[in-house]
Parts: structure tokens; sequence; C-alpha cells
């Protein structure tokens, strides 16, 4: 397990003793970036006398998370590795469950549930119907889940890498190789949940430039190995950075645009229908307009912040329908999508 602190005031104590609840771990690395491994040795207290427990230093002046996670995957020996933010915890014995959906079905990666530590549940993937064993990047919607949280197998993934440098975005391109590469993927049992907390500001939130915010994005859209996948994987990718990257970042800047940041914007529609040029035809009518009003800056603003708004009202019959009639039962048109997250917030 390797965990990433970079501020003795995170409550990493209990994400690394929430590891150490699983007899499966055979080490907790934490990685202390760019602070004092003795700060980080006194919050932990006596949790540093564990023999499973290591504290590795890294220095290297940069706010990107990929630097402290590659510094673990370089230091780890076991057969499966895992991430974990110094915030979180898992379910008591929760990594001896991955363990076990690992054996159960011969699995590369296992993807287990997340939840808010309030209770909340975290619908994403939303995955098909209590499907568990054999989970596919298409169908099961993998790409909703780009923090790589689980189990991941360094037979088979043991020269990945998160992106260096991001600040931002840095697992995209690692989660896509895992849902799309052709691995075995498996899912967890309820009860082997990882729980998010959210005791403090996290670097995710900080504002950044959009040029910033999407340069993972542009960096996977433009990777030979995803312009090579199939067609439907591709599709099924580019609907979900529409949907979370492009929308979202639409969504928070409402009122705040600059000249830079539609050209950026402009640019990145035409990399995502270059990627799949039939995902626009699955989103809905409201998402269309607003793609037709961000892929041109000569748009005002005022106009662009409309669409945003108008593509929010979920229950509107402009979110709801399609944009090209004939896919309207896609797995990720409207409503079919709407459904499949409404279950995966039930389960």
């Amino acid at each position: 397990m390797i965990i990433a602190v970079h501020d003795p005031r995170r409550e990493v104590g209990r994400a690394v003793s929430s590891a150490l609840t699983s007899t499966g771990v055979a080490r907790v690395l934490v990685i202390c970036h760019n602070t004092p491994v003795e700060g980080i040795a006194g919050r932990l207290g006596r949790l540093v006398d564990d023999s499973r427990v290591e504290l590795h230093s890294l220095t290297d002046g940069t706010r990107s998370p990929a630097g402290p996670f590659n510094h673990g995957l370089d230091l780890a020996t076991g057969r499966f590795t895992a991430v974990m933010g110094s915030d979180d915890e898992v379910a008591i014995g929760a990594i001896d469950g991955w363990l076990g959906a690992a054996a159960r079905y011969s699995a590369d990666v296992v993807v287990p549930r997340l939840r808010y530590a309030g209770g909340r549940r975290v619908p994403t993937p939303p995955t098909r119907p209590c499907r568990r064993g054999r989970l596919d990047g298409v169908r099961d919607r993998l790409a909703y889940r780009t923090a790589p949280l689980g189990l991941v197998s360094r037979a088979r993934f043991g020269g990945l890498r998160f992106t260096p440098s991001l600040t931002t975005g840095e697992d995209l391109r690692y989660s896509v190789r895992l849902w799309f590469g052709g691995a075995r993927v498996a899912g967890a049992a309820r009860a082997a949940e990882y729980l998010i907390h959210d005791d403090a500001v996290r670097v995710t939130f900080a504002r950044r430039t959009l040029a910033e915010e999407f340069a993972a994005v542009f960096g996977v859209v433009s990777d030979e190995w995803v312009t090579s996948l199939p067609m439907q994987a591709r599709e099924a990718l580019a609907v979900k950075l529409w949907r979370i990257s492009v929308f979202g970042a639409v969504h928070y800047r409402a009122g705040a645009w600059t000249t830079e940041d539609r050209e950026v914007l402009a640019e990145l529609c035409e990399a995502l229908m270059r990627l799949a040029p039939g995902a626009v035809e699955v989103l809905s009518r409201a998402d269309e307009a607003l793609i037709d009003a961000i892929a041109d800056p000569a748009v005002a603003a005022e106009i662009v912040d409309a669409r945003s708004r108008a593509r929010r009202r979920f229950v509107s019959p402009a979110a709801l329908l399609s944009a090209r009639p004939s896919r309207a039962g896609a797995r990720e048109a409207p409503v079919r999508f709407a459904a499949a997250t409404w279950l995966a917030s039930r389960g």
C-alpha cells in the first residue's frame, strides 16, 4: 500500500492503521513528499514501530502527487500494489477482501466500491447491476473511475506509472491503461470499501488555467495507444471526458472566462471530436448545444454559461433526449446512463 503525504497535519495515521487491519498487506509505504519525515513519523506515533510500515522521503519541489506515488511503485515488491490518499482509509479487512476477489476471478485489477465517510456511496463506475467479476471497460463504464484505487498487478502493470509533473489528472493515463488494455478486472465485495474523507482542502480543488487543467486530457487523447483503441473504447472514453472533464470545467468557470481559456477549450473540443466523432451523438441535446457554443471561441461567454446551466437541468427533455434519436438506447445515452448511476448509488 502506497500512501503519499505532503503535510503532517493530515490524518495519515488513520490511513495507515486502516491498511494494517488486513493481514495480506506486506508493506505500507508512506512517501513523505516535500515534507520532513520526522513530522510524519510524529503524526504516526506508535504505528512507526510496526514492521510493515516504512517511511520514505521524496523532495522534488513539485505539487504533483505523481512523484510520490511513482516513488512508491519503484519501491514496491509485492504481487499487487495499491495507492491511497493520506486523508482516506479503507474498511476493516478491506484489502484482504480485494485479494480474495483477485484470487476468485484471477484478476489483474480489483476495483473496490467507494463511499464518503459520511455514508454516501460514490456511484462511479456505474457498472452493470450486480456485476462483480469480469468487468469490462466499455460495458461497465470503467472510465468513470479515474483514480486507480484498489489492487493492480505488478506482473501485468509493473512498468506503468502516473504522469509526472501534473498537478491534476496524473492518474488519467494510468487508469485508461487498466480499463482498456485487456486486463482481467474484478469488483470487490461491499464490505471491502474505500472510504473518502474531506478533512482538508485538497490540491485537486485548486483553481488553475484550463491549459493546466486539461493537460492530462490533451495527453491522453493524443496518445497513440489510445487513438489505436477500438472505436467502442474511444467513444466510451470520450463521452466520459465530455461529461466530467469538459462540462465540469465549463460549469465552474461561469462568469470568469478568459480569451486563453476559450481558445484552449475549443482546441480540446476539436481533439475529442477527432478521437471519437460519434460520442456527441450519444450525449444529450443540451450537451450538443453546449458543445456547439464552446467549440467556437467567438460565441459570447453569456451564451456558453446559459447553455451550461441548461444542460444541468437533468430532468428536462433536452437533457434526457439523445442528440441523435437512433442512439437513444446506447449504453452511454442520457436515460440509460442516469438509470445506471442511480442504481450504483443505491448499492
